[in-house]
C-alpha cells in the first residue's frame, strides 16, 4: 500500500440513555423479590409449556435497569448464547445480572446443564466486572435460586 493512502474507518460511539429515573425502578434485595418481578413479566401460560431464558439488568445498586428476554425453547430446553447476554449487560451499563429460566415439567431443581451454564457464566462475568448475582429456576408454584442454594 502507498504511504499516502487513507484508511477509512467507523467512529464508535457508546452513549446509555434510559427514559426514566433510576430510582423509580425495582430494586432487588432478595430472590423472593425477583421471582416476584419475574412472575409480573413472564406470560404464565407459557410457564409450563415452553422453557424460556429472562436475564435481569441491575445497577450498582441493585435497580432494576430492565429484564430481557433472551431466548425461548422447546419443551426440554432453550439456547444461551453468553456473548450475548453479556452484549446486554454491557450495552445498559449493568454492574449486575440474575439469570431466570423456567422448566415446563413445574420441577424446580437445576439440571446438570443448568449448573454448568451458570458457572460459566459466573465465570465470564468475573472477566467482565460484571457480578451474576443469582439464577432462579421458576415456576407458578416456586422458585429455586441458586444464590439461596450456595452455588453462587
Amino acid at each position: 500500500m502507498k504511504q499516502n493512502q487513507t484508511f477509512k474507518v467507523a467512529e464508535i460511539e457508546l452513549t446509555y440513555k434510559p427514559n426514566y429515573k433510576v430510582t423509580e425502578r425495582p430494586k432487588i434485595t432478595t430472590s423472593k423479590d425477583t421471582y416476584q418481578l419475574l412472575m409480573n413479566y413472564w406470560e404464565v401460560g407459557r410457564l409450563e409449556f415452553l422453557e424460556e431464558f429472562k436475564i435481569i439488568l441491575l445497577n450498582r445498586r441493585n435497580r432494576t435497569l430492565g429484564i430481557i428476554n433472551l431466548s425461548m425453547g422447546g419443551f426440554a430446553g432453550v439456547v444461551v448464547d453468553s456473548k450475548v447476554i453479556f452484549a446486554a449487560a454491557l450495552t445498559a451499563c449493568a454492574s449486575g445480572i440474575v439469570l431466570a429460566h423456567n422448566h415446563p415439567s413445574g420441577e424446580v431443581q437445576p439440571s446438570q446443564q443448568d449448573i454448568e451454564l451458570t458457572k460459566r457464566l459466573v465465570d465470564g462475568g468475573k472477566i467482565l466486572d460484571i457480578a451474576v448475582l443469582d439464577h432462579l429456576i421458576i415456576s407458578s408454584d416456586g422458585y429455586y435460586s441458586f444464590s439461596d442454594s450456595g452455588l453462587i
